[in-house]
């Protein structure tokens, strides 16, 4: 009797582990018995789609709160522009919560990209790019070294009265910085900060000496600069209307 009773307990466990496991095959604990009806979106939305954000979860929404691949969700929206980051879960019984970072534009990057005050870089297609963004270019493993320069010498620039719009790091690390009064200043591969701090020193009293507008500054020299210039822009001369008396 005992040896049945042993027989029919181990059947009875055996059949509780095995029925998950059949209903998930035939659909039991898939959409049409726990559908997820509910989207809670948190995070700070001020370029995310809300439309575009429905319409990547949707599918994997319709698919349960069982079935749902999570994984496969928190991919589509992380695929979203300006999303940096995204996590997707669920929560019982018919709720899917994603959490979404945005992107913070810092600058643009190259020709078609854009550059997040976290540092990473992620397309510009397709989105309404802020403006007065700086410009920068350089190999994607020296983002860093480009905000450091970028934010170093704007600050001995702003000594002077001007801005730092573009810096640009070529493959052969070489660096080259744009003003906004449209001066280029090259400075050369090494001792960057040391080249510009010198150059900046000396900078307000080059530009009284000359009348014309600054057009460009080559830094790679070991005792001075070699400096273009351009004419600043004639005057317009406005003739006045003649006035023709009654005769």
């Amino acid at each position: 009797m005992n040896a049945l009773l042993r027989i029919a307990g181990w059947i009875l466990a055996v059949v509780l582990v095995v029925m998950p496991v059949v209903a998930v095959l035939n659909g039991w604990v898939g959409a049409n018995h726990w559908p997820l009806t509910k989207l809670q979106a948190t995070g700070e939305f001020r370029r995310v789609d809300g439309a575009l954000l429905r319409k990547a979860l949707l599918p994997y929404a319709q698919r349960g709160f069982f079935a749902v691949d999570l994984a496969a969700a928190q991919d589509a929206v992380a695929k979203l522009p300006w999303v940096e980051t995204a996590e997707v879960r669920k929560r019982w019984p018919d709720t899917l919560e994603v959490r979404v970072v945005e992107h913070k534009p810092f600058a643009r990057w190259g020709a078609d990209r854009l550059l997040s005050e976290h540092g990473r870089l992620f397309p510009a297609k397709g989105i309404q790019v802020p403006k007065g963004l700086p410009q920068f270019a350089g190999p994607e493993a020296r983002t860093a070294d480009v905000v450091a320069l970028y934010n170093e010498s704007r600050e001995l620039f702003a000594k002077v009265g001007i801005d730092v719009h573009e810096v640009a790091l070529d493959p052969r690390g070489s660096w080259t910085l744009g003003l906004n009064n449209g001066a280029v200043v090259i400075v050369g591969r090494s001792e960057a900060r040391a080249r510009l701090d010198r150059f900046v020193r000396l900078l307000p009293q080059l530009l009284t000496q000359n009348t014309q507008q600054l057009a460009r500054a080559d830094l790679r020299y070991t005792n001075g600069f070699a400096l273009t210039w351009k004419p600043a822009p004639a005057p317009v001369s406005i003739d006045a209307p003649q006035v023709q008396g009654n005769t």
